[in-house]
């Protein structure tokens, strides 16, 4: 048993050996790879964002939201300028009917007042005949 034992002691001293082999190769391996990547240049990776189409659709909604706002707030200032603009149009329209309705009472009281003049100036007869000049009439008339 002894050389049994002695050879198993061989074999497993060899087996060792080139297991610390393997592993001396394989760390050695890995830290040449190691310093190569710690070495080559490196490129510095930007942030990739990534935009959103609820992003963008958001915005264009928002600037939406904005111009249609804006529009109506423009849209009713001419529609209250136009308003005013019919109202003094209105007022104007009324303020000269007004004018034309005084200046035409004024004519006809200008005329009533200039026919009675006349009429009084012109008489045929005089006052103290005009009984006799009425009771004419009269009988003209019938």
């Amino acid at each position: 048993m002894d050389l049994r034992d002695e050879k198993k002691g061989q074999i497993a001293d060899l087996q060792d050996t080139e297991l610390d082999e393997a592993l001396k190769n394989f760390k050695s391996s890995v830290h040449t790879w190691s310093d190569a990547v710690y070495s080559r240049p490196r490129t510095v990776a930007g942030e990739v964002r990534v935009r959103s189409w609820k992003l963008a659709a958001g915005w264009a909604l928002g600037c939406v939201l904005v111009a249609g706002s804006v529009s109506g707030g423009l849209l009713e200032r001419h529609h209250r300028a136009e308003l005013a603009r019919i109202a003094a149009q209105q007022r104007a329209a009324e303020q000269a009917r007004q004018l034309q309705d005084q200046q035409a009472r004024a004519r006809i009281t200008d005329e009533a007042l200039l026919a009675d003049v006349d009429s009084a100036v012109s008489r045929q007869v005089p006052d103290a005949l005009e009984p006799l000049a009425q009771m004419m009439s009269e009988e003209g008339i019938k």
